[in-house]
């Protein structure tokens, strides 16, 4: 919280006439007690106004909305208050002496009042809790993302202290990168405070003091505090002790996210297969249970009660696969997920098309609604349904899959670039040259393209290039190197930017951006290069053994989607024809049998329906697991047309 935010939230200057009033009505809440936890908890949510200022807020916003519910409710009940005295009046003298009873003498606005009062009473109080949660929520989004980012900063301060700069200048330059997330806004409080009083140690103390990482930022900073005194050898040495330290924090806490996904994939197993056999539980016992057979009235009309069972049944599946995918893509390491941003222009989502699978899906969106709407004249609605979700989803996640080769191929690239690049620097030849001389001779396979780009940008020297209000050029068609409003920036840091743009894995931005920063302080050219040699084995390293652990539970998924299709076809093929035939001998058996219980045409296609529901959630599950939601498509898609190729080619359908 800034020092401007801190006094508006004292005092009720520097705000809005709106707000001030409102510190005017409420601020004296924040003195209970109820919201000491709160006040506790703020300062590490990051937001910018004064604690009171906010719970002024929350309070104003309870009264809205009690007032809102009040008004709702009293309008709702008065609409439906004959209905109400005519229940009650039912009640009263189906029970005489009972608490209904005397419920219908009381006048039925009382009741209405009553209801309605106690309504938005219960609002209010649910308002101010949810802004409380809301508090508790926003600092435990803000440390878990500094525990992700953490590392990645300390690793940059590690490669920093190799050069001249102290620890305040450091501090700055680790806090102006956008790489490290909520660690690197943590670090730009640091700073700004260190400004603000000239002390670097009363900027890390209250730094420690306000951050919502009592565990690990917090240690890390009075450390770094501690240790900044003792002289620069001090400091370097402890940053690289904690590098290491903060390494092995990350394996052990991969390794028991391995441990909770093998039990969340055996689990997975389990509720998928129930489904299904709870779906041919109810089949059989309609025979024997013609209760089930019982219509219940719906919003869509009166439906029998096994029918509601069996799409029931498909509704928690499709659940069960969305939660299962979204748990698995939480567990992934934050460092190891895909993103891909389409492009701002409708010709340059054209042209990305076969490489950019966000590109991918904003074209082939349209294509599979209207290949859907034109199934509906030919197939059951549900099948439309899937032959839209097929035609969306396997161009989608092929085009994903296709993209994830090329940038494994590209990190599988980048340890041979680092360690040819590293040596050529040892030879005391500058970081251009080294790059110019790696791009001409070593073959980096699907990385030249971009290792060539980064050579010629970085050949180019600020006086060689144009600025926007005149000056010299070189001929060029990479993209220039100064900003639009004629400013010229770092070319090394610029062309190192575009090199990590261009590459777009997560690897190369973990990597590429030590250089950029190293450099620019001052580093020995040498050290960086023997720290980044060192961080991108292991990266790719710990790549690699995720990319293979997380392959067992896309098998879980196709495994556990063919499994339900074995089930579902041999009881299609043994079972369902049988109780048929057992259910017309309901006239001349001595049982009490349910006739026409069992038709196999309509079974068979309940069967169905919920298989195609494993089908997407098994696809889901599995997808997530191998690379991300693009392949999670891919999956799905196939295990779909697989299905109906099963389903189709045995006659079930």
């Amino acid at each position: 919280m800034s020092e401007r935010g801190a006094a508006a939230g004292r005092d009720g200057h520097g705000l809005s006439l709106l707000d001030r009033g409102l510190y005017a009505l409420f601020a004296g809440h924040a003195d209970e007690r109820r919201h000491a936890i709160d006040r506790k908890r703020y300062p590490g949510t990051g937001l910018r106004t004064g604690f009171d200022v906010y719970l002024a807020r929350a309070y104003a916003a309870s009264w809205v909305v009690c007032l809102l519910v009040l008004t709702g409710t009293l309008v709702l009940l008065s609409a439906l208050s004959p209905a109400i005295e005519a229940g009650l009046s039912h009640l009263s003298t189906s029970s005489a002496g009972d608490v209904t009873g005397v419920l219908a003498d009381v006048p039925i606005l009382w009741i209405v009042s009553g209801v309605a009062g106690v309504a938005g009473v219960t609002a209010k109080r649910l308002t101010i809790r949810l802004s409380g949660l809301y508090l508790r929520w926003l600092a435990a989004a803000r440390r878990a993302d500094i525990e992700r980012t953490l590392p990645g900063a300390v690793r940059y301060l590690n490669a920093l202290a190799a050069g001249t700069d102290d620890a305040r200048t450091m501090v700055a330059k680790a806090a102006a990168s956008d790489a490290y997330g909520e660690t690197g806004v943590a670090l730009r409080k640091v700073s700004n405070t260190t400004r603000l009083t000239g002390s670097l140690d009363e900027g890390l103390r209250r730094g420690a003091r306000e951050t919502p990482s009592r565990d690990l930022l917090a240690p890390f900073l009075l450390k770094f505090r501690e240790h900044a005194g003792q002289g620069e050898d001090a400091l370097a040495d402890y940053l690289r002790m904690e590098s290491r330290m903060l390494r092995y924090r990350q394996d052990r806490a991969r390794k028991r996210a391995e441990g909770y996904l093998e039990l969340l994939s055996e689990l997975f197993i389990v509720v998928l297969v129930l489904p299904a056999l709870l779906v041919i539980v109810v089949t059989v016992m309609s025979v024997l249970a013609p209760g089930l057979s019982r219509l219940v009235d719906t919003p869509f009309g009166a439906v029998e009660t096994r029918t509601l069972v069996v799409y029931g049944a498909a509704g928690f599946v499709l659940a069960v696969g969305i939660a299962g995918a979204v748990t698995v893509e939480t567990i992934r390491p934050a460092d190891q997920r895909l993103t891909y941003r389409r492009p701002g222009t409708p010709a340059a989502v054209l042209r990305s098309v076969m490489r950019n699978p966000a590109s991918t899906a904003s074209v082939a969106l349209l294509p599979a609604l209207l290949l859907g709407a034109a199934a509906t004249t030919a197939l059951h609605p549900v099948n439309a349904v899937l032959a839209a979700y097929v035609a969306f989803a396997i161009p989608v996640g092929g085009v994903a899959v296709r993209r994830a080769k090329l940038d494994d191929a590209k990190d599988r690239e980048m340890k041979d670039f680092v360690h040819a690049v590293s040596g050529h620097v040892s030879l005391g030849r500058p970081f251009a040259e080294a790059v110019e001389a790696v791009a001409t001779e070593v073959d980096l396979g699907a990385l030249n393209e971009d290792v060539s780009d980064l050579a010629f940008n970085l050949s180019l020297t600020t006086a060689g290039v144009r600025r926007a209000d005149g000056g010299s050029t070189v001929a060029s068609t990479a993209t220039p190197l100064f900003e639009s409003d004629g400013h010229e920036v770092d070319l090394r840091t610029a062309a190192l930017d575009r090199f990590v743009e261009r590459v777009g894995t997560p690897l190369a931005k973990q990597t590429v951006g030590l250089v950029t920063g190293a450099l620019n302080a001052g580093s020995d050219a040498d050290t960086v290069f023997e720290t980044l040699q060192t961080e991108v084995g292991q990266l790719y390293h710990e790549k690699r053994a995720l990319r293979s652990a997380m392959l067992v539970y896309a098998v879980v998924g196709w495994t556990t989607a063919l499994l339900i299709i074995g089930i579902i076809v041999a009881v299609n093929t043994q079972v369902i024809e049988g109780f048929a035939q057992l259910s017309e001998l309901s006239g001349t058996s001595g049982f009490a049998l349910e006739p026409n219980a069992v038709q196999p045409e309509r079974e068979r296609f309940r069967f169905y329906v919920v298989t195609q529901a494993t089908m997407l959630a098994s696809g889901w599950f599995a997808g997530v697991a191998s690379r991300g939601p693009y392949e999670a498509l891919l999956h799905s898609g196939l295990l779909v047309v697989c299905c109906y190729a099963i389903f189709a080619g045995g006659g079930m359908i």
